[in-house]
């Protein structure tokens, strides 16, 4: 087992990194007789159950440390899971598992949030792909792991569901794998414009570099998206004529994209998704519409200027806090986005992924406490039923 990734900690290193009480605990049991006890977990909201990583984890310490567990999984991989309502029941020594309940929890509440958050932007916006760049933002390797995780299988299921295309790939080669692929995904961050000195100049280096790549040029590092997507365009026009090119927009949210304002903003969804701003909108969905940054405005605009010049083929990838209410604002304006690089899948508030254990049965007693009665497990239960 490795440092970095998410089946970290080794069995070596596990009460070093858990609760001291619950080492403690384990002592205390071991002292006066150990209990056969089984643990309920669950969360206190909606999510999807993406516990794999941790449950992998769980069985593999327990083999490492010579000890037997039951899991006894209530629902399948990707499926929707209501709050309070168990997903998963352990069984084992009380001895062995107060260690290690920390340790599981860590790798299982934040996947779980981060797959419902995954699923609900892809079935939001099922013909438009999505790239995992969530890395950057990650308390490092563990999490970054059980984040590309938790992307796809939030998008496996709305693929199942709705056809959507979902996640196509991510930013690192560590966590290709998950999405099928051998390698990370991604061409050019602002560095290499500033480099160049042009974004025309590091369009033409990458595709010397890199010929076999697709080529995807940031397009806002001097603020001019529109002149230096058409003249990356007009400088490679067979690649932009075979869907070759395309063009990130990643404006932030201090300034309007080349070419437009308020006014105009209104205009360019006047003429393409007039429904998006006819409704009710709140003061954030108007300003995602309609506001500075890469609005839907903005890509619309994007896409007529592309079209205008003759390069229908040329795509585009919309990056900048496309979280799961910015894709549902762009699924009100149909916005012609191709591919979307987001890591705001992450849950934002963190209190929510809080995942919670506790024990409802030693040595074959029912017992828990107080408040908690819902946890028990009841005869003749019905299988869940598949919702979301």
């Amino acid at each position: 087992m490795t440092h970095d990734s998410a089946n970290w900690p080794s069995a070596a290193n596990v009460s070093k990194w858990t609760d001291k009480y619950f080492t403690r605990t384990s002592a205390v049991v071991k002292h006066f007789g150990d209990a056969r006890v089984t643990y309920a977990i669950f969360m206190r909201r909606p999510v999807l159950f993406a516990g794999r990583l941790a449950l992998d984890w769980l069985t593999g310490i327990c083999a490492d440390r010579g000890t037997k567990v039951e899991v006894e999984a209530v629902y399948k991989e990707a499926d929707w899971i209501g709050a309070g309502e168990p997903m998963v029941y352990i069984t084992g020594s009380l001895s062995e598992l107060s260690e290690l309940e920390t340790l599981f929890l860590q790798k299982l509440g934040a996947s779980c949030v981060a797959a419902y958050n995954a699923y609900h932007m892809c079935m939001d916006l099922p013909g438009v792909g999505f790239l995992a760049m969530d890395a950057r933002h990650c308390a490092g390797t563990e999490m970054a792991e059980l984040m590309a995780y938790a992307a796809s299988v939030g998008s496996e299921r709305a693929r199942r569901k709705a056809d959507a295309k979902g996640f196509i790939g991510n930013a690192t080669d560590a966590t290709a794998h998950y999405f099928g692929n051998e390698f990370g995904l991604g061409t050019m961050p602002h560095s290499l414009i500033g480099y160049a000195g042009s974004t025309l100049r590091a369009a033409e280096m990458f595709h010397e570099t890199h010929p076999e790549t697709d080529l995807i040029v940031l397009v806002d590092y001097f603020g001019q998206e529109i002149t230096d997507a058409l003249a990356v365009c007009h400088r490679f026009p067979d690649l932009a004529a075979q869907g070759k090119v395309g063009v990130r927009l990643d404006t932030h949210g201090g300034r309007f994209i080349e070419g437009l304002d308020t006014q105009s903003s209104y205009e360019v969804l006047e003429r393409n998704a007039t429904d998006a701003i006819r409704g009710y909108r709140s003061e954030t969905e108007l300003r995602d519409l309609i506001g500075t940054g890469v609005s839907a405005a903005a890509i619309w605009h994007m896409r007529e200027s592309l079209d205008r010049a003759g390069f229908p083929k040329a795509r585009i990838i919309a990056s900048s806090g496309f979280s799961p209410a910015k894709c549902r604002v762009m699924a009100y304006a149909n916005c012609p986005i191709d591919v979307i690089g987001t890591g705001s899948y992450l849950p934002r508030n963190w209190g929510e992924t809080y995942a919670t254990a506790d024990i409802i049965s030693y040595d074959g007693a029912p017992r828990v406490k107080v408040g908690r009665e819902f946890l028990l497990k009841k005869r003749d239960e019905p299988a869940p039923r598949e919702r979301g």
